[in-house]
């Protein structure tokens, strides 16, 4: 009894850790935390009090360590509907907005659309909100031409939408710009369809940690 009450003690000093070094970022881990921590608390009391108390100091744990994107996902899928944009959350904790090429640019120009611009309001409206989000855009192109040509428009065209946030009002010190060419595609370059999916523009949020 005796090592399950230190090893209770432990986890809770653990759990006060990391809020006091996460401060007052909201939990997207809080549900995740709380089943480990059932898992955990089921092994450190062996029964469903156990696994109550360990809930709660895994849910406190993993609060601590994530971010709500619920309501900021929410809004965007609202704001940018129609548009096919994706938004999915990462397995690092940040968020993925997707825009497809279709609204980002047209062929071999970095000269954002107005199709694009709708979107990029819609995120730099919530960046705006959100003063402890930052940003990163990542452009991609398919596989089509020279791939040194490709990387050096995909640069482009990221820095292009990390200035039209930034003219938006957000802090430039909050965003950052990279160029993937076509060095990371998630669909068969061998195809029209393929390649319209490797031409996007990724912008991932993430909190910023301080």
């Amino acid at each position: 009894m005796k090592l399950k009450l230190v090893s209770l003690a432990t986890v809770a000093v653990l759990a006060a850790g990391c809020a006091t070094e996460q401060g007052t970022q909201t939990a997207v881990g809080t549900g995740v935390g709380a089943a480990v921590g059932a898992g955990l608390g089921n092994l450190i009391g062996g029964n469903t009090t156990g696994t109550l108390v360990g809930a709660a100091v895994g849910g406190a744990l993993g609060g601590a360590t994530g971010y709500n994107w619920n309501a900021i996902r929410g809004k965007l899928n609202k704001d940018t509907a129609g548009t096919g944009t994706q938004i999915t959350e990462q397995p690092d904790g940040s968020l993925k907005v997707n825009i497809p090429s279709q609204v980002t640019f047209d062929t071999d120009s970095s000269t954002i659309k107005p199709s694009f611009r709708a979107v990029l309001d819609q995120v730099s409206q919530t960046l705006n909100q959100h003063p402890d989000v930052a940003a990163t855009v990542v452009g991609h192109t398919d596989s089509t031409g020279n791939p040194s040509y490709n990387m050096q428009l995909s640069q482009r065209r990221a820095q292009s939408v990390a200035g039209y946030l930034g003219d938006r009002g957000v802090a430039r010190n909050r965003l950052a710009a990279e160029g993937r060419g076509q060095t990371q595609p998630i669909a068969d370059n061998a195809t029209e369809a393929g390649r319209a999916q490797n031409r996007r523009v990724e912008i991932f949020l993430k909190p910023i940690q301080g």
